[in-house]
């Protein structure tokens, strides 16, 4: 009955979306003209140089949302009708292609020896560094997010907020953990990180998650947003994106939450600020980044959560996850823009664009090379000189 209501309410609140102000937070809404159009692009002159190192396409990413995963020397990606790529990090070229045979919902997580993908209706299937199918394991709900693939273990979380773990060569469950699901949830792709011997787990209500690769179980939980408000609209408070392992800080950002960094030993909170973003963190050995709701580009010191500069100049953009590249800020729009930003002053250093297509997908950033899938299915790596 519980799933039944989440499932329910994610169904109202796409609903929902198309006609209020969750319209700008709901990548799978329909959409209408915008109340807030979004911001004329500003002419400046640029002081960096993008090139396009490489560009493939591999094809539309439908009602989900698929980004790119660096392993080996390789980048992996996936499409919605179930392809599934390998290409040469270095130079784009297409070491195999495949299908998965099903259509998907979303991927790629890879180790470099183990690609993982999720179909329709909770289905996991893994392959082998070669492109070969290695097993096929049934996750208990629907997945929207890419799985974490690492320590010979495979990682999922469905929508009726279960983690599960599967043995990334025979794909045995080795262990799941479940959680209580909110009332109302986003319908996005909150993510998972494996780093050490732990995995970080974005997850509805606004909670973050360490559980301990062995057996599951349970580090630490701590709260990046609290419900809050009168309504369940007003309650919902999901962490967006996937969290950011920063040596010994782990970084998040929850849609009408909050903004900061914990101790990945122990959960202990760092710095914390109010924030509401759907679209996740990036950060480095000295920022941390994140785009607000509105589309704000917002910097804050890694130690202490201090702000240190604001670019409202892309409001009502649509912005993607940001990524650290160099001496910019990369960050994606709807209308399939790439922004770069002085990480030091917020200032706009170059843009180049892609295929038109929205980027809803966090970036990648992979040896000298940034890459950005778009909604259409371009993947392309761009580097700076």
């Amino acid at each position: 009955m519980r799933i039944a209501t989440n499932l329910a309410s994610l169904g109202m609140l796409a609903v929902l979306a198309g006609c209020s102000a969750l319209s700008s937070i709901n990548p799978f809404a329909s959409k209408e003209a915008p109340r807030n159009p979004p911001a004329e692009l500003v002419d400046f002159k640029p002081t960096m140089t993008v090139r396009t190192a490489w560009s493939t396409s591999i094809g539309s990413s439908g009602a989900f949302v698929f980004s790119p995963a660096g392993a080996s020397n390789s980048i992996f990606a996936a499409a919605a009708d179930g392809s599934i790529v390998r290409m040469e990090a270095a130079t784009g070229r297409t070491l195999w292609r495949i299908n998965a045979g099903v259509p998907l919902t979303a991927g790629v997580g890879s180790d470099g020896d183990t690609v993982a993908v999720v179909g329709e209706k909770g289905q996991v299937l893994a392959f082998d560094g070669a492109g070969k199918l290695r097993w096929k394991a049934q996750a208990s709900s629907e997945v929207l997010s890419a799985p974490a693939v690492g320590q010979g273990l495979v990682i999922v979380r469905s929508l009726d907020n279960r983690i599960a773990a599967f043995d990334a060569e025979s794909g045995a469950r080795r262990w799941t953990v479940q959680r209580t699901v909110p009332p109302l949830t986003l319908r996005t792709a909150p993510g998972i990180v494996i780093s050490g011997s732990a995995a970080f787990v974005a997850m509805p209500g606004g909670r973050l998650l360490a559980l301990t690769l062995s057996n599951g179980g349970p580090i630490w939980e701590v709260a990046v947003g609290d419900p809050r408000g009168a309504t369940e609209l007003e309650r919902v408070t999901d962490v967006s994106g996937a969290p950011v392992v920063l040596g010994r800080d782990v970084c998040a950002v929850a849609y009408q939450g909050r903004i900061g960094c914990v101790d990945a030993l122990t959960g202990a909170t760092r710095w914390a600020k109010e924030f509401s973003s759907v679209a996740g963190v990036a950060g480095d050995e000295r920022f941390v980044f994140g785009a607000d709701e509105r589309s704000v580009v917002n910097a804050f010191t890694r130690d202490t959560g201090a702000s240190v500069w604001s670019n409202n100049k892309l409001a009502n953009r649509g912005l993607s996850a940001p990524a650290s590249f160099g001496r910019a800020v990369a960050i994606g729009d709807a209308q399939g823009y790439v922004h770069f930003l002085s990480r030091e002053d917020g200032s706009f250093i170059a843009r180049t664009g892609t295929d038109g297509s929205r980027i809803i997908a966090a970036p990648l950033v992979f040896g000298p090379n940034l890459i950005f899938q778009t909604h259409a299915g371009t993947v392309t790596a761009f580097a700076a000189d």
